[in-house]
C-alpha cells in the first residue's frame, strides 16, 4: 500500500513501521561485517555494539560522511529525519554501503507537540515503537547519572559542607525526560533539618543535560570519565569553581553510563542498518548523535549519512563547529531540507493555506533557504545539495520554482518523495548527493577558537544568522569575564535559542537582518567542552503544548499502541 505525504500522514506512521518485519538484527549488522558475537543483544531487533569492537577497526580507513540539514522548522514540518532515512535506504538501493547515524528520540517531544523521532511513511527506522518510547535505557542512565551528582551535592551540604559549596551559586540541575514547565524554577530541601539544607533548584529536560553532550562527545571510557569529573557543579563561598570531582562523583557516573556509551543498532524499513545514539536537542544543547557512533559508522560504510538537529542555523553550526572539532571529522557532503509548505509559511502565509499554490508567498519565503544555503557554501565552504521533500499539495509550478531559483544561484535542487516511495524516492537525491562529493573542500570556520568569548558569540551571530548587533545583558557580562577569567576562553559557544528563527524571536521567519540578539545570560559546560549563551526566552526545560500529544496515545482493546508517531 502507497501513502502519500499530506495533512493527516503521522496518523499512518505506526501502521506502516507495524507493516513490515524487521530481520534479525544479527542480519543488519552483517551487512555492516560486524560478526554476532560481538553484538549485545536487546531482543531480536535491536543491540548494543561494544567499544573495544573499534580496536579492531583502527586501520579500517572511514568511508563518507554525509550531513543532512535544514532550513528553519515550521508548523508545516520539513521531515529531516525522514530524508534522511530515505537518502540511506536510496544510497543502498545505488548498491553503496551505506549505514545511518541518528540521534535517540526524547519522551518530551513524543508526548508534546513534534512526536517521535524514527522518521515517517515508507522513510523510518524500527522498532518505532520500542525507540521512540524506552529503546535501550540511553536517557535514562543520562538522568540517573545528572541525579545522583544532585544528590551528592544536596547530602555533601547536609552533612557539613566541607568543601563550603555556595547554595546561591550551585549551576548544576536535576533533569527528567519529559515537558514539564513547573520545575523549571522549584525549592529544595524544605520539611524537617533532615529532609536536606533548603534551596533553590531547578530541572533541565535530560536532552539539554551536560551529561547528555559528555555522552556525546566522549571519544572512549576514559574520556567519558575525565569529562564526568571536569563538570562544574557550582561556586564555594570564595567564589572558586567546584567540580564533580570534588565530590568523587565521576566514578559512580561513569558505571552508570557504562552500557549507555555503547551505541545502538536497529534498522531502516528497508532493512538499511542505522545506529542511533544520544539526543541532545540543537536549540539548547549541541543538537548531534553520539561521536562514537559517528566514527564507528564511518568504519563500517562507505557511506554514513547522519543529521543534526533543526534548521542548519542551529544543528549544522554546532555539528561544524562543536562536533567535527572534537571528532576531528568533517562532512564530505550536506543535503538541505526544504519543503514548500515550509517556504510559504516563511513568506506570509498561514497554516492553513498552505494546501493551495502560492508562488507569491514561495518566492518570498525562500530567502531563508538562501542564507542557510549561502552560509553551508560560503562560511563553511561545504558541497550542498538542496532536497524538496515533496508533499501531496505541492504544485509543478513551486517545486519548478524552488529549483530555478537554487539554480540560479549555482546550486542543485532535487525532488524527493521518500515518505511515499522510501528509498526509490531518494534515487536522484543519492546520486547528486554522490556527484557533488568529488567537490569537496578542507574545513572552515566562523570563528577563532582563541577568540574572546564575546566576539565568537558575535561571529555566529553576524555570519550565521545575519543580526545586525548583540546586546548582553549584565549578568551575561559578568558570566563572561568570570569564564574567561578560568581560562575557558578557548572554548567553542553552543547558543540556545528558538529554532523557528535565525533571530531570538520565533515570529520573525524568512530571513531577517534588522534585530538585534539578546544574550541574558550563560552557562559553562566544563565537562563537556562549551559555553552555552542564552538567547531570548528560551528556556532548557519545554513545556506541554496546550494539547500535548500524550492525550491521542493509549492502548486499544488488544493491548496495541494507538496514536504514537
Amino acid at each position: 500500500m502507497e501513502y502519500i505525504l499530506g495533512e493527516n500522514h503521522m496518523n499512518h506512521d505506526l501502521e506502516i513501521a507495524n507493516s513490515v518485519s524487521a530481520l534479525p538484527i544479527a542480519d543488519i549488522a552483517k551487512k555492516l561485517n560486524i560478526p554476532q558475537d560481538v553484538l549485545i543483544p536487546y531482543g531480536k531487533d535491536i543491540a548494543k555494539i561494544p567499544l573495544t569492537y573499534m580496536d579492531q577497526l583502527k586501520e579500517k580507513q572511514p568511508g563518507r560522511l554525509i550531513l543532512v540539514t535544514a532550513i528553519n522548522p515550521t508548523p508545516a514540518g520539513e521531515g529531516k529525519t525522514t530524508v534522511s532515512i530515505g537518502l540511506a535506504d536510496g544510497l543502498a538501493k545505488l548498491g553503496k554501503k551505506t549505514c545511518l547515524a541518528l540521534r535517540e528520540p526524547s519522551l518530551g517531544p513524543v508526548f508534546g507537540i513534534k512526536g517521535g523521532a524514527t522518521g515517517g511513511g515508507h522513510a523510518q527506522v524500527i522498532p518505532m515503537e520500542d525507540i521512540n518510547l524506552h529503546f535501550t535505557g540511553d536517557i535514562y542512565a543520562v538522568t540517573t547519572a545528572n541525579n545522583l551528582l544532585c544528590a551528592m551535592i544536596d547530602n555533601h551540604i547536609y552533612q557539613g559542607n566541607e568543601l563550603r559549596i555556595d547554595v546561591k551559586s550551585i549551576t548544576f540541575k536535576r533533569c527528567m525526560d519529559m515537558n514539564d514547565r513547573a520545575l523549571r524554577n522549584i525549592v529544595c530541601g524544605l520539611g524537617e533539618r533532615t529532609d536536606g539544607v533548603p534551596r533553590q533548584d531547578g530541572f533541565d529536560i535530560a536532552a539539554a543535560s551536560e551529561i547528555m553532550a559528555i555522552l556525546c562527545l566522549s571519544t572512549d571510557l576514559d574520556d567519558l570519565r575525565r569529562r564526568l569529573d571536569d563538570i562544574t557543579i557550582g561556586y564555594n563561598l570564595d567564589g572558586e569553581p567546584v567540580y564533580a570531582r570534588d565530590l568523587e562523583a565521576g566514578g559512580a557516573m561513569s558505571v552508570i553510563l557504562k552500557e549507555a556509551i555503547k551505541p545502538n543498532l536497529v534498522q531502516t524499513l528497508e532493512h538499511t542498518p542505522a545506529l542511533m545514539h544520544g539526543g541532545p536537542f540543537a536549540n539548547i544543547a549541541h543538537g548531534c548523535n553520539s561521536i562514537i557512533a559517528t566514527k564507528m559508522a564511518m568504519k563500517f560504510a562507505d557511506y554514513t549519512v547522519t543529521e543534526a538537529g533543526f534548521g542548519a542555523d542551529l544543528g549544522a553550526e554546532k555539528f561544524l563547529d562543536i562536533k567535527c572539532r572534537n571528532a576531528d571529522i568533517w562532512p564530505d557532503a550536506v543535503v538541505l531540507v526544504a519543503t514548500v509548505r515550509a517556504l510559504k509559511y516563511h513568506g506570509g502565509a498561514k497554516k492553513d493555506e498552505l494546501q493551495e499554490e502560492n508562488l507569491e508567498a514561495v518566492g518570498k519565503g525562500i530567502v531563508n533557504l538562501d542564507r542557510h544555503l549561502s552560509t553551508l557554501k560560503n562560511v563553511y565552504g561545504l558541497p550542498v545539495v538542496v532536497a524538496i521533500n515533496r508533499f501531496v499539495s505541492d504544485t509543478p509550478a513551486e517545486i519548478e520554482l524552488v529549483k530555478k531559483h537554487v539554480a540560479s544561484a549555482g546550486g542543485k535542487a532535487v525532488l524527493c518523495d521518500v515518505w511515499a516511495k522510501g528509498g526509490d524516492g531518494a534515487i536522484e537525491l543519492g546520486e547528486e548527493v554522490i556527484q557533488s562529493i568529488l567537490h569537496h573542500s578542507s574545513p572552515s570556520h566562523p570563528y577563532d577558537y582563541a577568540a574572546p568569548i564575546m566576539d565568537k558569540i558575535n561571529d555566529i551571530t553576524s555570519r550565521i544568522y545575519g543580526a545586525k548587533r548583540v546586546d548582553y545583558s549584565k549578568a551575561a557580562k559578568a558570566k563572561i569575564a568570570m569564564f574567561e577569567k578560568q581560562g575557558y576562553t578557548n572554548l567553542p559557544v553552543c547558543i540556545a535559542k528558538t529554532q523557528y528563527s535565525f533571530s531570538d524571536d520565533p515570529k520573525k521567519l524568512g530571513a531577517p537582518d534588522d534585530f538585534v540578539m539578546e544574550v541574558r545570560d550563560l552557562a559553562l559546560c566544563s565537562g563537556a567542552g562549551f559555553i552555552v549563551a542564552l538567547c531570548g526566552t528560551i528556556m532548557r526545560m519545554p513545556g506541554l503544548p496546550k494539547k500535548p500529544a500524550a492525550t491521542g496515545i493509549h492502548l486499544d482493546e488488544n493491548g496495541n499502541t494507538v496514536g504514537l508517531f
